[in-house]
């Protein structure tokens, strides 16, 4: 009688999720320059904006720009949908995220539009942003974001956006990998 293979520890499983979506996140230079990072429950991520200076748009209020307002919702979702089609690739065996080669493969999604409804000015302290994925198709995908500072229930941003997902069967385009 053959036994069953042992599973791999819970920390080992953690650790290569962690180090995917950091190599995911890391390959895009402008997420870095706005100071995004991931905060990863299982497969819930929560996208957080620390406060900076350089966000500020309006110093008399002070109140966060609302590019970077929009820049931190459009990352979240476009985040938010590369990881989910990460998360399946890595849970079905489709995809190492070990493998700097597998992952230089991966593509973003490219916004199609991206509507920002402005509830309230953005505080200077951290915001954080939750995406939800309402559609997910082979070439079209809808999300919609929302953004708070102190309070989940108090939104001061919140976005609706449609992408263009990247084929899985075609050779990769060079022009949308992400760097290694």
């Amino acid at each position: 009688m053959s036994k069953r293979p042992r599973p791999e520890p819970v920390q080992v499983i953690k650790q290569r999720r962690d180090a995917a979506l950091h190599r995911l996140v890391d390959g895009v230079p402008y997420i870095q320059f706005l100071g995004i990072h991931f905060d990863r429950r299982g497969d819930e991520l929560t996208a957080v904006l620390p406060f900076d200076e350089k966000l500020i748009g309006n110093p008399m209020l002070p109140a966060l720009h609302g590019g970077a307002t929009a820049a931190f919702l459009e990352v979240a979702a476009i985040i938010e949908l590369s990881w989910s089609m990460l998360w399946e690739d890595m849970e079905q065996g489709r995809l190492d995220p070990s493998s700097p080669a597998a992952m230089a493969q991966l593509r973003l999604p490219k916004t199609i539009d991206f509507t920002v409804d402005y509830l309230r000015s953005g505080l200077p302290r951290d915001a954080y942003a939750r995406a939800r994925i309402n559609r997910s198709g082979r070439r079209y995908a809808s999300v919609h974001v929302e953004a708070w500072q102190d309070n989940r229930t108090k939104l001061f941003a919140q976005a609706t956006g449609h992408f263009l997902m990247p084929s899985r069967e075609d050779e990769p385009d060079p022009s949308h990998m992400l760097a290694t």
